[in-house]
């Protein structure tokens, strides 16, 4: 599968494109500058030599990908859904946004009452579908192939099929993805990670992350 991961230059987006890449898929990353997502290529090649990946634009990425991952902070979700909306038209995006105010380790309710998946979906239309994931893992073990990841992933959608593939995804880099309901779901994720970055600050940790029992 082409997956075009946009803000892929960041932890998290660079960190899953490349289990992703390692898993067989072919990764295209965006970012605002053509020559930030090329460079950001080069630097995941480096790691996964033979691979197929490369680097572009938010906009060049979205129209090449066949899945579209937004992985950027919640203030530049809307300037870049606003860049890409048309060339998402059909295609499935996965947010990975989870946003936190000026203290990261507290909710922060967005004015709108809604979650940043909400968000997006409302900006992009029923013409794409929306699955929110990824919200509560830790970016710092994804470069290290070699390391457990301690963390269950939570897929939030309105469509089963989507979610199915969002699990898949989930499993090929390493995690358990779990179907936790509907896309309304995604606040109580969103808002999960607010409260891991307070755990990891009071424990001194760095990837404190959330596993679901009896299933």
């Amino acid at each position: 599968m082409k997956i075009a991961i946009l803000g892929g230059t960041g932890n998290e987006g660079f960190g899953l494109g490349f289990r992703w890449a390692m898993a067989g898929h072919e990764i295209i990353i965006g970012s605002r500058l053509q020559e930030k997502g090329a460079r950001a290529a080069a630097s995941m090649l480096e790691r996964a030599p033979g691979k197929r990946i490369s680097g572009t634009d938010n906009l060049s990425a979205t129209e090449a990908g066949e899945l579209v991952v937004l992985s950027v902070p919640y203030g530049a979700q809307a300037v870049t859904l606003e860049t890409v909306k048309g060339a998402l038209a059909g295609k499935l995006l996965v947010t990975v946004v989870a946003p936190t105010g000026e203290r990261a380790s507290r909710v922060w309710r967005l004015p709108s009452g809604l979650s940043a998946a909400e968000e997006a979906q409302q900006q992009v239309g029923d013409i794409t579908r929306v699955v929110a994931a990824f919200q509560n893992i830790g970016a710092h073990h994804l470069l290290d192939l070699d390391h457990q990841m301690e963390c269950d992933v939570l897929v939030c959608g309105d469509k089963g099929a989507d979610k199915q593939i969002v699990m898949q995804l989930s499993e090929q880099a390493g995690m358990r993805g779990v179907n936790a309901g509907s896309l309304q779901n995604a606040s109580v994720a969103e808002g999960m990670a607010s409260v891991l970055i307070a755990i990891n600050i009071i424990n001194k940790a760095k990837s404190a992350g959330i596993r679901i029992t009896g299933i």
